[in-house]
């Protein structure tokens, strides 16, 4: 493996750092204080900063070194996180993944952004909080500090010092401190060991150290994977107290640590009887001659450690033989033995290039297809379908069924890389325009396909500029109309009937449908006595060119927009719709599908066409009898379905396949529900079988259809379209489909 490919997984662990980075920051600001959630903060920044260090990217180590000294003052309960610091973690989170993008694609950052906030995060470091907060013990400044000595942990040293931003020369005073250290069983079950650990603490200054084995029990009581040994350090550190935690930073949360300022000496008597032994640098100097061979000094240290050790090693056979363990004893070894498992097989993963996967997927794809295409063959052969062929056709079909949802697994990826994007969007955007904005996320951990959530990102973009900028009042006209105020945007995912629905809720004022409708008439894009629905008006806003801003700013009014964001999510296969109440708010619901790789589907016949309809629209097949039909208007038709009528929709009409309506009594009807629109009855000529097919995209290969959502290939070659069911459905209350359908066909 060459650098470049090292530096390439780099950066897609910085991807995943930062994600855990945001979500704590999110969790702190809402107010969560759990120690854990601070210190995955505190790790994301140094995880970060450590691997840049290894590649020399020496702006984002800078940054993420200021930004965490800022967030260790946080964990050591120095500086309380109140909503003015929360705010400047936030920002720094921003620029710190401005810096690793930067740093990748070979950009650059807005300096006097990233220096600001460097002084910000100083000046909380050294304790100058915003007058929201309360005042914090003094932390040590970013300059006293020095990148740890490598260790067990895979983190190499850094090389260069952070003396040189700070503009200061000379070292700080060598300070004494005590250290208390006392590992916990789960500290040896991760692979870590004591020794080590001291021997790093060694390197920063001349120590001493003392071991208390009270705790040790009867050889006969001893647990061969307990810890009972603790160490009494008195080191006198030249880098301070941050140097001394960074040694214990990825065994911290397994043991008990305390790190203070060394005082006078306790009378003797008040502490146990520990055995004192000095450590000097010198020895442990690589290269040196007493490097070469261990040292006697730091043998001695260990040694009642080692020894110990190595007796329960050896004893713990004979111990359990001679006497059985006892019942507390049993189970604390069961439970550290059940989260050892646990921690070995939780969290398995490999990487792999994407463009593999999608291969993989396009030849079940093509798989599927030609499973389908032998079957149908060997169907019209064999008359009485009971060969041996047949049957081992069916299980090839479940075995391709089987490889295609495994496949498709793999590309099932939570929502919430996106949904934390737009947390940054929501602050920026309203930071520019004034505005106090929180955006409420739920259903983060709800699955789609990798393809959808990647097309994703661009649409919900400009939904949140748009809500933050039209949606949302400003704090002076909230606080007018009786609202908090800070505004809410509410973003959640869900799925439903195989789809995956998306919802953008804002507290705001909703939509001016007097406003819309009159700037559609200057626009000329609707007549000045059309009368529309409050439906209609709102959709107006996705037209091509429509906006209703007063003057153009980095934000808006420019005319684009929600028309991209339209044609964005139909590109999906997805639909969008919109629901608002004037001073209450405003929500676009999206209907995305689960994938873009394949669907179960219903093959019907209409009109000497061959359509699919996908199956999770369908309700259930019926066939219409004369006395269930009933007219209605005009041209509506109604089905009685146990004592209730539901709309019966053409399908062959809509699409513009016949000129006159068919006969209900001859077809077939399909029971659906649709996003929004309810149950309609879709009339069909006859139907086919259930079949799980392909999606070929209709755009990509030739144009949008207005009904159609895609296509694919059946098993006799024949090519078929998948019916857009809500499409139609929306279709059946008025003839906008079949007016779009007559200009496709005429252009």
């Amino acid at each position: 493996m060459d650098m470049n490919e090292i530096k390439e997984i780099f950066f897609q662990e910085c991807e995943e750092q930062l994600a855990e980075l945001e979500s704590g920051l999110l969790k702190m600001n809402d107010g969560d204080r759990d120690p854990e959630t601070v210190n995955a903060v505190f790790r994301a920044v140094h995880s970060i900063k450590g691997g840049a260090g290894a590649f020399g990217l020496d702006d984002l180590v800078a940054f993420a070194h200021v930004f965490e000294t800022t967030l260790d003052c946080v964990r050591s309960n120095k500086l309380e996180p109140g909503p003015e610091v929360m705010k400047v973690m936030l920002k720094s989170a921003d620029v710190l993944a401005d810096l690793v993008t930067a740093s990748r694609d070979g950009g650059s950052v807005d300096e006097s952004r990233s220096s600001g906030l460097v002084k910000e995060l100083e000046a909380l470091a050294n304790g100058e909080m915003p007058a929201a907060s309360a005042a914090p013990v003094a932390a040590p400044k970013a300059a006293a500090l020095a990148p740890a000595p490598s260790d067990d942990s895979g983190f190499q040293p850094i090389p260069f010092t952070f003396d040189s931003f700070d503009g200061e020369d000379e070292a700080p005073a060598a300070s004494i401190f005590e250290v208390s250290f006392k590992p916990r069983r789960d500290l040896y079950a991760k692979g870590n060991e004591a020794t080590l650990l001291l021997r790093d603490l060694a390197r920063l200054g001349e120590m001493t150290i003392n071991c208390n084995m009270d705790e040790l029990p009867s050889l006969d009581d001893i647990d061969p994977e307990g810890s009972y040994f603790g160490w009494k350090i008195k080191i006198s550190a030249e880098k301070g107290e941050d140097a001394i935690r960074q040694v214990f930073e990825f065994a911290e949360w397994d043991c008990d640590l305390e790190v203070t300022p060394f005082v006078e000496e306790k009378a003797p008597g008040e502490e146990p009887p520990m055995v004192a032994v000095p450590f000097d640098l010198s020895m442990l100097d690589e290269g040196s001659e007493a490097s070469e061979a261990p040292s006697q000094v730091v043998a001695d240290a260990v040694e009642a450690a080692q020894t110990a050790s190595n007796v329960m090693k050896v004893t713990s056979g004979a111990a359990k033989a001679e006497k059985k363990e006892s019942p507390a004893a049993a189970a604390a070894a069961a439970a550290a033995a059940a989260a050892a498992q646990a921690n070995s097989t939780a969290g398995q993963t490999i990487r792999v290039d994407l463009d593999r996967v999608d291969r993989l997927i396009n030849l079940v794809g093509e798989l599927v297809i030609n499973q389908a295409m032998l079957s149908q063959s060997v169907i019209e052969n064999d008359a009485t379908g009971t060969s041996a062929v047949n049957m081992g056709l069916e299980e090839l079909q479940q075995l391709t069924r089987e490889i295609q949802d495994s496949v498709m697994a793999i590309r099932a990826q939570p929502v919430k890389p996106v949904f934390q994007r737009m947390s940054r969007i929501v602050r920026e955007v309203a930071d520019m325009v004034g505005k106090s904005i929180r955006l409420v996320t739920e259903g983060e951990n709800t699955e789609v396909d990798k393809t959808v959530i990647d097309k994703l990102a661009e649409p919900l973009t400009h939904m949140i500029r748009n809500a933050v900028d039209h949606g949302i009042e400003s704090p002076e006209k909230r606080a007018a109309a009786g609202k908090e105020p800070e505004g809410t945007i509410k973003l959640t995912a869900k799925h439903r009937s195989g789809r995956i629905v998306i919802e953008l809720v804002d507290d705001g004022a909703g939509i001016n449908r007097e406003r819309v409708k009159q700037k559609a008439i200057d626009n000329e894009l609707i007549a000045a006595d059309a009368n529309l629905t409050d439906e209609e008006i709102d959709n107006l806003i996705f037209a091509p060119g429509f906006s209703t801003a007063d003057k153009i700013s980095d934000i808006s009014g420019r005319g684009v927009g929600m028309d991209v964001v339209k044609r964005s999510i139909q590109a999906l296969g997805g639909r969008i719709s919109i629901t608002s109440r004037p001073g209450q708010g405003s929500t676009f619901t999206m209907s995305l599908p689960l994938t873009l790789a394949v669907l179960d589907g219903m093959v019907v016949t209409v009109a000497g066409q061959t359509l699919v309809v996908p199956l999770t629209a369908i309700v259930e097949t019926l066939q219409p009898e004369a006395q269930n039909i009933h007219s209605f208007g005009a041209n509506q038709r109604l089905i009685s379905i146990r004592n209730s009528f539901c709309p019966l929709v053409d399908v062959g009409r809509i699409l513009n396949f016949r000129g006159t309506q068919a006969n209900p009594v001859e077809g077939v009807a399909l029971l659906v529900e649709s996003e929004g629109g309810g149950q309609r009855a879709l009339m069909v000529d006859a139907i086919q079988g259930q079949r799980q097919v392909v999606i070929k995209s209709l755009e990509a290969n030739y144009t949008h259809v207005p009904g159609i959502a895609a296509a694919t290939i059946l098993g006799d070659g024949r090519v078929a379209l998948i019916l857009d069911v809500d499409a139609v459905v929306a279709a059946s209350r008025g003839q906008s489909l079949r007016q779009e359908m007559s200009l496709a066909v005429a252009g």
